[in-house]
């Protein structure tokens, strides 16, 4: 079986209204998703607001990196995060039954030593390099076998890229072309954490319908056999009120062949690695 992993960064679940951008007026296709998701906890027993360092090492290692920590963490991880990935993860688990791997995200690099170089790098960089050959990189977006974080290649005209821009619903077929090649395959999006901090409800609303033009092409084009997982890692931009993340639930989305196992039970973040790891085994 193979397994399409979505990670949305700062997506939770909020009260409708003027300050919500999560709706069916601006994302039909997430919000009709989120409405039959499990909703998973995201706090993890550690006091303060959630953030995105913790919480996606914790859904990568299925260990609570908050209790961890001590504390949650935001932005790029640090030396005890880092060691944390570096034991163990879900690329690493997964390489180990010897199933192919693919962190879809198409890096504006030629090689992972140019990744491993950059002072700042995400928890999921971090991940990737412990099995390079999971990466991607410009010659595969050219190619279609990888997907920008931004979907349309746009974010990398400012850096010098003079290639095709693509539309969301492109960018959704090629990653389906690359779940197909692939047992995991795993795409980042994290516009909507960005959007959620800007407090810009049009910024936020334009991020959004991107991103469900996109989910609807990986939705509706999902062959039978594809597990599609989508999760984030904390709340934000369902309230634009606030500047900083909320305590707000997230959803856990599971479509397809023994999408059961991966809702069934599940209440935090510590769950999800866990189950992707037994349905793949």
């Amino acid at each position: 079986m193979r397994v399409l992993y979505v990670f949305i960064d700062g997506v939770g679940y909020g009260p409708a209204g003027g300050q919500n951008p999560v709706c069916p007026e601006v994302c039909p296709t997430l919000c009709a998703l989120m409405e039959g998701a499990v909703r998973l906890d995201a706090c993890l027993g550690v006091p303060g607001l959630p953030q995105s360092a913790t919480g996606q090492a914790t859904l990568y290692t299925g260990v609570n990196a908050a209790q961890v920590m001590g504390r949650h963490k935001e932005g790029f991880p640090g030396p005890t995060l880092c060691r944390l990935l570096q034991e163990d993860n879900l690329f690493l688990a997964a390489r180990r039954k010897g199933l192919r791997v693919c962190f879809a995200d198409a890096y504006f690099a030629d090689a992972p030593e140019e990744l491993a170089a950059r002072r700042f790098k995400s928890v999921t960089t971090i991940m990737a390099l412990t099995a390079p050959e999971t990466l991607r990189f410009q010659r595969d977006m050219l190619a279609g076998r990888a997907v920008v974080h931004d979907l349309t290649r746009e974010a990398l005209v400012p850096k010098g890229y003079t290639g095709p821009t693509i539309t969301p619903e492109t960018a959704g077929e090629h990653l389906l072309g690359v779940a197909g090649e692939n047992d995991l395959t795993l795409f980042e999006f994290f516009l909507t954490d960005i959007a959620g901090h800007s407090q810009d409800y049009a910024r936020a609303a334009k991020t959004l319908g991107a991103l469900d033009a996109f989910l609807a092409v990986v939705t509706e084009g999902r062959p039978e056999d594809l597990l599609l997982v989508i999760t984030s890692d904390h709340g934000n931009i369902e309230d634009l009120g606030t500047r900083g993340h909320t305590f707000n639930q997230v959803p856990l989305i599971a479509l397809g062949p023994r999408a059961d196992e991966i809702r069934a039970g599940a209440a935090s973040l510590t769950d999800v690695m866990p189950r992707l790891l037994r349905v793949l085994g």
